[in-house]
């Protein structure tokens, strides 16, 4: 059987707990996930995502990523310095299979995430 879900207002969902975020360059930088559904096969991923100020890496090479911005802005790179986008609240971001690049998180953000993978 196939449940219908739906969740409301994202932005005041509590944050999950706070940990290093992995790919950091910056000191002291944390993240936090809150997962809200995933697919029965698990390529398919949703979730809030809270982020500290600071730079990280990204990878995308094997999985896509859909990112709604709720609140906060950002700056996001492509790896060769290409294709720089400035990003906030309201926004939508595609990062498709095979992008990798970098991430500057300029005031706490809070974004919907949606992994795609293969």
């Amino acid at each position: 059987m196939i449940n219908l879900q739906s969740f409301g207002d994202l932005a005041a969902l509590p944050a999950g707990t706070y940990g290093p975020k992995p790919t950091t360059l910056t000191d002291g930088q944390e993240e936090a996930l809150v997962p809200l559904w995933e697919s029965l096969d698990g390529l398919t991923k949703i979730g809030i995502w809270d982020c500290t100020p600071g730079r990280f890496t990204a990878d995308r090479t094997k999985a896509a990523e859909i990112c709604h911005i709720l609140s906060g802005s950002a700056s996001v790179v492509d790896a060769d310095g290409t294709g720089k986008r400035d990003i906030s609240a309201g926004d939508m971001l595609i990062l498709p299979i095979g992008w990798i690049g970098e991430w500057t998180i300029h005031e706490a953000m809070r974004k919907t995430y949606i992994l795609i993978a293969e």
